[in-house]
């Protein structure tokens, strides 16, 4: 297991209380199937997420997620990598994953501008209450 590299956010961190993840690990045979649970997101990023999981997931492994966020019924899409994984201290999930999104654009595997827009209401709603929003 990768441990996790030295901090290289250009974006603060915030949590989404009751967010959760379900991903598709991507390659060249997908089943095109989501896991069947949805994993605790403990903290995201216009850059990432770290989300519990009881599988490991391989470094660089490129995934697919579908982002919940408690109050909404409509889930976010996310296109990214395996940056990190390391064991869970609190147990009850086996391993932490960091996952870097791809870049947002109109290009073939890119994340959708409505997606980035998607996170900087939410960042909007559970980060700038302390005053530390990311630059536009």
């Amino acid at each position: 297991m990768s441990e996790r590299p030295h901090e290289r956010r250009a974006c603060e961190r915030f949590i989404v209380p009751g967010a959760t993840a379900s991903y598709r690990v991507e390659g060249i045979i997908s089943s095109g199937h989501f896991t069947g649970d949805s994993f605790p997101v403990v903290d995201i990023s216009r850059g990432g997420l770290r989300l519990l999981t009881h599988n490991p997931l391989k470094v660089e492994a490129r995934v697919t997620l579908k982002l919940f966020v408690s109050d909404d019924a409509v889930s976010l899409d996310l296109k990214g990598k395996v940056s990190w994984i390391a064991p869970n201290p609190e147990r009850s999930y086996k391993y932490q994953v960091g996952i870097q999104f791809e870049p947002y654009g109109v290009q073939r595997g890119q994340n959708s501008h409505e997606t980035l827009k998607s996170l900087k209401e939410l960042e909007k709603t559970f980060l700038c209450v302390e005053g530390t929003c990311c630059p536009e």
